[in-house]
């Protein structure tokens, strides 16, 4: 029976960024649809839904960028994975482009377009990135061998 050995990671702190992290995606997610919904019909609401849940969005990043921030960076240094390094940047940008998005989409309805819908594209395509990339990092980890 062989195992490789990983760093020990705090098991509440692993805890709250698999609960808080997909939270973020899913509110740039229902952002873009409605910023698509927005462009093809004429009623405001949309476009200040999507303001709504780009603001939620960024709140709840918060959290879990924090925690990897922790784990990645500081008491992971030699051994986190270069996959972890690049889920860490991807979402650092994309909630950087959020924030743009959220100015944008703080401006009169009809002054959102097309900024906003290409705001939301970018950031929702580098948070699809950066979970492929976790996804992959996890297909590939062999923390545990059972032989």
């Amino acid at each position: 029976m062989s195992t490789l050995a990983t760093p020990r990671r705090s098991a509440v702190a692993s805890a709250i960024y698999g609960l808080l992290d997909p939270i973020p995606y899913g509110c740039f997610v229902a952002a873009l649809i409605f910023d698509l919904i927005y462009v093809r019909s004429p009623e405001m609401l949309w476009v200040k839904g999507a303001a709504w849940l780009i603001t939620f969005g960024l709140l709840f990043a918060a959290i879990p960028r924090l925690v990897n921030l922790v784990q990645v960076w500081v008491t992971g240094r030699g051994t986190s994975l270069p996959g972890e390094r690049l889920d860490f940047w991807l979402n650092l940008f994309a909630i950087a482009i959020a924030i743009l998005n959220a100015f944008v989409h703080s401006r009169d309805a009809y002054g959102v377009m097309p900024a906003g819908v290409w705001l939301s594209l970018s950031t929702v395509v580098l948070l699809s990135i950066a979970h492929v990339a976790v996804a992959v990092r996890h297909a590939t980890r062999r923390s545990f061998v059972h032989e």
